[in-house]
């Protein structure tokens, strides 16, 4: 039996002040690395210890796993960063306040934009300076590769490649596989995984800072599913 760890990132800066985030790379906040920690010590305390380890490139997510890993005195343990487990891309909504954006536009859409499966927020520009090919951790993409926005079926498919390619290997390998990345992305992963439909997968909810399990048979199906 295999068991995959999603960890969603401890709080950030700005779920504290309820902006909408993305691609935007915010810290933790003292509560997030507490959160990162205690994370840690329930895996600990569980006998389920990693042995090898993926994030996405947003410090919130590497900085959640470097704190857990920490908590278990696995510092030394080889980490896999991939841009595909980032945040979904909120385009033009990154970076506004969640509650001043429902004044503007309705109650109703934002919550369409945030909680349904294929509907995307507005598009940022290239002109943009929140525009993801303007940050050098990107400058290897192209252009079809940068998001301008997204759903959440476009981030689906953006982590897919990442779990059949990186994370399917590792588990063949490793007993115990963390990935500790974004309500989105991990979202996606319990989707492919769970073989969850759309409306399943839109009423899924990641607590931040809380393990996962996913315990899978050598086919790699999920036999047990369970926070600890």
């Amino acid at each position: 039996m295999k068991n995959l760890i999603l960890l969603r990132h401890g709080q950030s800066e700005w779920n504290l002040s309820n902006r909408f985030t993305g691609w935007t790379d915010v810290e933790l906040t003292p509560k997030g690395r507490e959160e990162a920690a205690e994370a840690g010590r329930r895996l600990l305390a569980a006998g389920i210890l990693p042995d090898y380890c993926f994030t996405s490139y947003l410090r919130r997510a590497i900085h959640t796993l470097e704190t857990a890993l920490d908590a278990m005195n696995l510092d030394w343990l080889p980490v896999v960063k991939d841009w595909h487990l980032n945040e979904r891309h909120y385009g033009a909504l990154q970076g506004l306040d969640k509650a001043e954006t429902a004044k503007k536009y309705g109650d109703e859409q934002v919550h369409i934009w945030r909680r349904s499966y294929d509907v995307e927020p507005p598009a940022l520009t290239p002109d943009d300076e929140r525009y993801p090919g303007n940050d050098p951790r990107y400058a290897s993409l192209t252009p079809d590769e940068l998001p301008l926005t997204e759903s959440l079926a476009s981030t689906i498919e953006r982590v897919r490649p990442c779990w059949e390619e990186l994370i399917v290997p590792a588990l063949r390998l490793y007993d115990n596989v963390i990935v500790a990345a974004h309500g989105n992305s991990l979202r996606a992963l319990v989707m492919m995984l769970k073989h969850m439909t759309p409306d399943e997968i839109v009423r899924e909810e990641i607590p931040t800072g809380t393990p996962r399990i996913l315990t899978l048979d050598s086919r790699l199906q999920v036999t047990d599913d369970r926070y600890i």
